[in-house]
């Protein structure tokens, strides 16, 4: 296939509510950044776009926690993200933001055009409405009880405790976060997106065109969605955060309750992948080039790097909105699964997660390492980036673990790669006066022919493999190639060569050796420093996408510059001249200690513990009076009949006898106990609740449960069979 003539690359845009930990680092940041190295490298005309996605209700969200506004959190979170990326080394052409005026604009306009052209449509719907407020609530502004695990910890989108997805029409005794106070229900009109209209377009693009060039997950989730039926989508929302629907928009009048734009903005799922470009935008604008061709031209390259939670939004809707404008398709969206930390998922509610502000404050940019080690600076940078690459969930969920890591630095970056660079460097100064040395066509044997192909093809197969996107096959070549790098310095041995260069130096047969003897002796020598200079020269090459830190340390240890890198000098071996000097060597990477492992496993943990100590404290319920404990009865209960609420996945309705009455009682259990298996148990039941009707079934009381550690329920049993209506004291 014949060459585009420009890319664009683009990663997800964070969030800008909180820093990012590795996992987002090692999904849609480090692969980019590694692809577009690697273009760059061979010359082509590349923009790799990303920046803060600073709408949606994570930011007012924040905002509250942190007793501040808005802008505020953004403008605290956007620098914060950015600098991270920056000391990790993740090189963007433009780190823009979803609040600058251009991505308005852009946003506003887009919509207009898809709206103008009757892609969109409106329909009327009921929200939640804090009347207090004055405002429609998003379904994380509203709070109530867990039908699932009764914690009052739930939102209306998932339970905090449990962590099921929710409806705000699921919640017990729904509340307002703005006001305190319950909510209406009020009709609102929005403008959505019929993907369903478009299900023959994505099943021809994704399902028959790109089903073999596609990651297969990325291809299996798509096919789940539109197999599946896709639905309309709201496009607005009622939100006082985020991008104002344009005033001037056509056909407003058309809403379904006459009502006009005012108050309403567009949802975040819709104006933020709009801000790539947007970003392109505001690049060419820096660059004094024209946006256009990177979004229209078809002979551009789209690629997006995301994870896998941002799927349907990069290959289902994005790619409408595209299409409806007139702009060009992705070409591959190659997502990653999800990185998880030492044996469990990562958690920014529980703690149980490495930002990457923490790595760079305790390696990058610490000072006073073990045993009186030299700092961190991009060793350690590039030593995050060697075991992200290495273990990059790129076809199925993977782990990060402290252990892991010291291993990869200590075993591969070290002992592989930094072992042969500074064999080289330290023979080539002890045996060559510190200068490439000649090499001797005459002597050329075998093992050399080996090296020589083994350096050519090497460069064939990594370029094969980063086209393909898979990086950590890639980077495994590259050890690859070092490993053969020392393999060949065994068998070639120059030290052992170097012993019959001595002046008292005999033969076999107790001789002085003959000058003759000691030309070949330096001949055989220099072939094998020569080719393991030109062997690191190439290593540099191919490592730079990977690790730009170390390969700039390698060319500054050869005094050349960074043409040397172009990707094209890759397979030669006439990088470094002969005679010339070369700096003295220097340890490409530091091994990582056993007390700095144990250090960061202990640090994790206590993180967690302290989140988990404080989130009971914050759980704890007041104290109050025996009269208050007294208010309630307590009954035992036997159940006699049991069956599932229809079309509920949660729902039991369970018959219980208590002695001198019968009741229906409806708990939210079916996950945790079969209809089957309930009936002739008895339980714990709350008898003087006040009665109210779930799916249309009056329930008239509560069966009591515990939770255990992993979330599952048990129910409150009698330790032996006792009368039905016993009290419970």
């Amino acid at each position: 296939m014949e060459s585009p003539k420009r890319y664009l690359i683009t990663s997800a845009l964070p969030y800008a509510n909180g820093l990012k930990h590795i996992g987002h680092l090692a999904g849609a940041y480090i692969p980019a950044d590694i692809y577009v190295r690697y273009l760059k490298a061979k010359g082509k005309d590349v923009v790799f776009v990303c920046g803060s996605d600073e709408h949606g209700t994570a930011i007012p969200i924040q905002a509250k926690k942190e007793g501040t506004t808005p802008q505020a959190i953004i403008d605290k979170y956007h620098f914060a993200i950015k600098q991270d990326f920056e000391d990790l080394h993740i090189d963007f052409d433009i780190y823009h933001r979803t609040s600058e005026p251009i991505h308005h604009e852009t946003a506003q306009a887009f919509f207009t055009k898809l709206n103008d052209a009757g892609a969109l449509e409106i329909k009327e719907s009921e929200q939640f409405f804090d009347e207090e407020a004055n405002s429609f609530l998003a379904d994380r502004f509203i709070k109530g009880v867990c039908p699932n695990c009764k914690s009052d910890k739930a939102y209306g989108d998932q339970c905090e405790n449990c962590g099921r997805t929710l409806s705000p029409d699921e919640l017990i005794n729904p509340v307002s976060t703005l006001s305190g106070k319950k909510p209406i229900k009020k009709k609102t009109s929005h403008w959505y997106l019929p993907l369903g209209k478009h299900e023959d377009f994505l099943k021809k693009w994704i399902l028959e065109q790109h089903k073999n060039d596609w990651r297969t997950t990325v291809v299996g989730q798509c096919k789940g969605w539109i197999e599946g039926g896709l639905k309309s989508r709201a496009v607005t929302r009622d939100l006082d955060w985020g991008v104002k629907l344009p005033v001037s928009t056509k056909k407003i009048a058309t809403a379904v309750t006459q009502e006009s734009a005012e108050g309403k903005v567009l949802y975040v799922w819709f104006d933020a992948p709009i801000g790539y470009i947007s970003a392109t935008k505001q690049w060419a604008l820096d660059h004094e080039k024209d946006w256009r061709p990177y979004w229209q031209d078809a002979d551009t390259k789209l690629v997006h790097f995301i994870g896998k939670d941002n799927i349907v939004f990069h290959c289902i809707i994005f790619p409408i909105m595209l299409k409806l404008h007139g702009y060009i398709l992705p070409d591959n969206v190659p997502a990653n699964e999800f990185l998880n930390l030492e044996g469990d998922k990562m958690s920014t509610s529980r703690n149980w997660k490495l930002e990457m502000r923490d790595y760079i404050n305790d390696f990058v940019k610490k000072d006073n390492l073990p045993n009186g080690q030299a700092g961190g600076g991009d060793q350690c940078v590039d030593m995050l980036r060697y075991y992200l690459t290495q273990i990059a969930p790129e076809t199925k969920d993977s782990e990060f673990t402290w252990k892991g890591f010291q291993d990869a630095v200590n075993s591969e970056l070290v002992s592989i790669f930094g072992n042969f660079i500074n064999r080289t460097w330290v023979l080539m100064h002890k045996l060559c006066n510190g200068k490439v040395p000649t090499f001797h066509n005459e002597l050329i044997d075998d093992i050399d022919k080996q090296l020589i192909t083994d350096i050519k093809e090497t460069k064939q197969k990594i370029e094969a493999l980063l086209e393909q996107y898979k990086f950590r096959e890639a980077l495994f070549e590259v050890i690859e190639l070092s490993r053969k790098g020392n393999q060949y310095m065994q068998k070639k041995e120059p030290w052992i060569f170097a012993k019959l260069l001595a002046a008292d130096a005999k033969n076999k047969a107790g001789e002085p050796i003959s000058p003759a003897e000691k030309e070949i002796a330096q001949q055989k020598i220099d072939n094998a420093l020569h080719l393991c200079l030109q062997l690191s020269a190439n290593l540099a090459i191919l490592v730079n996408p990977f690790l730009p830190g170390t390969a700039k340390k390698m060319l500054y240890m050869m005094k050349v510059v960074d043409k040397m890198l172009e990707w094209k000098n890759a397979g030669s071996l006439k990088l470094l001249s002969v005679g010339y000097s070369l700096r003295p060597p220097e340890l490409l990477f530091r091994k990582i200690e056993d007390a700095e492992i144990e250090a960061q496993v202990n640090k994790l943990k206590s993180n967690v513990t302290a989140v988990a100590d404080n989130t009971k404290k914050q759980n704890a319920k007041p104290m109050i009076q025996f009269d208050d404990f007294a208010k309630l009865e307590l009954k035992v209960a036997s159940i006699t009949a049991c069956e599932k609420v229809e079309k509920t996945d949660k729902l039991l309705k369970i018959e219980v006898d208590l002695g001198n009455e019968k009741r229906t009682i409806v708990s939210g259990i079916a996950q945790y106990f079969t209809a089957e298996e309930m009936v002739g148990k008895q339980v714990v039941v709350v008898t003087n609740l006040a009665p109210r009707k779930m799916k249309g079934i009056e329930s008239q009381g509560m069966i009591l449960t515990a939770e255990d550690e992993d979330g599952h329920l048990q129910l409150l049993t009698p330790e032996n069979a006792i009368s039905a209506g016993a009290t419970v004291r």
